[in-house]
């Protein structure tokens, strides 16, 4: 057995993550272990394996045309600091109790070191139809090369700036910029913190106003785009009492809940009933929001309609069209 990727060491903090990657090739294809070393002077080297640590161990291995094998280890502390050994080997014998293995196992070894994460205060002020985000560094010896802030993948702003203190300014109302901001410093490693800009639901409906043919299956849709996120749903029909909303399940309603999404099925729609206005209610932490959606309810007939109104015209044209050509003269004989 031989390695053809060997983990590579890495620096963390506290309540980060790491993942180690290791890979190994051999005929027959050799087994994979990994094993961990404390920086205690005392401590003995001892294996991982899946759910490890109070489940905070995930081990990922494939044994295809070559052995692969991954590490991921959540929610770091600075006991993880220390070394490991991705171990590969092919023997037969390798894990026999009492005979010893003719060939050893290999090792590749990485060093991890958490360091203690740098406490950062979070801060947002808003004033004039302006949201200023702040984020304050204290107590960090990590040198700061820089900041960025982003929201979600998208990258806001950057600067080479090593002042502990950062902050972002949006224009605008709260319920239109709401989400989870986050403030990165250009230390090693990286270090990051979250600013919530966080508003009652801000409901909209898919469609204001959505149509339907008697008999058929009525879809009615709500989304909430703000943060954070709904907690629960309630349909409402023609104004009903807040007692009384529609209850999944009940006659001909079927309703879907999902995060920030919500949808009411209506079943076999009957044009007299089932017409009319409905709302969506959201509650979060926060408060609460609604929005109202229209149902509107054709007969079956209804696309019947236009085509007997185009077959009546074509039949009037053509009777006009024979009436003129009998009453017309026939043209005179030319000599």
């Amino acid at each position: 057995a031989g390695f053809i990727k060997s983990p590579l060491s890495q620096k963390r903090l506290t309540q980060d993550s790491v993942e180690l990657h290791c890979e190994a090739i051999g005929n027959p294809i050799p087994e994979l272990q990994w094993w961990f070393e404390g920086n205690d002077p005392n401590e003995t080297s001892s294996q991982l394996w899946d759910g490890a640590w109070q489940d905070r161990v995930k081990i990922n291995a494939t044994y295809n045309l070559h052995s692969t094998s991954t590490i991921h280890i959540a929610n770091l502390t600075s006991d993880d600091s220390g070394m490991y050994e991705c171990r590969a080997s092919n023997d037969p014998d390798r894990n026999h109790l009492s005979k010893s293995p003719k060939v050893k196992w290999i090792r590749s070894q990485a060093n991890v070191f958490v360091i203690e994460r740098p406490d950062v205060k979070v801060d947002l002020f808003e004033d004039g139809g302006k949201l200023t985000l702040i984020c304050n560094m204290t107590a960090s010896s990590l040198p700061i090369e820089g900041h960025e802030w982003l929201h979600g993948d998208k990258v806001l702003q950057s600067d080479s700036d090593s002042s502990p203190v950062t902050s972002y300014t949006i224009e605008g109302k709260k319920e239109d910029h709401s989400g989870t901001y986050e403030c990165l410093y250009r230390t090693n490693p990286v270090t990051r913190s979250h600013v919530n800009i966080s508003v009652p639901p801000q409901v909209i409906p898919y469609k204001k106003s959505e149509h339907g043919n008697e008999g058929d299956t009525g879809v009615l849709t709500c989304k909430n785009p703000s943060f954070p996120d709904v907690v629960s749903w309630d349909w409402y029909k023609n104004g009903q009492e807040v007692s009384a909303p529609i209850a999944n399940g009940s006659g001909r309603y079927i309703i879907k809940s999902s995060g920030n999404k919500t949808e009411l099925r209506i079943l076999k729609l009957n044009i007299d009933e089932d017409a009319g206005d409905y709302r969506c209610d959201a509650n979060n932490s926060l408060g609460s929001g609604s929005a109202t959606v229209n149902l509107r309810v054709r007969s079956r007939l209804a696309a019947l309609w236009p085509f007997l109104g185009i077959v009546a015209e074509v039949l009037v044209l053509v009777t006009i069209i024979f009436i003129y050509e009998k009453r017309r003269k026939p043209d005179e004989v030319p000599d």
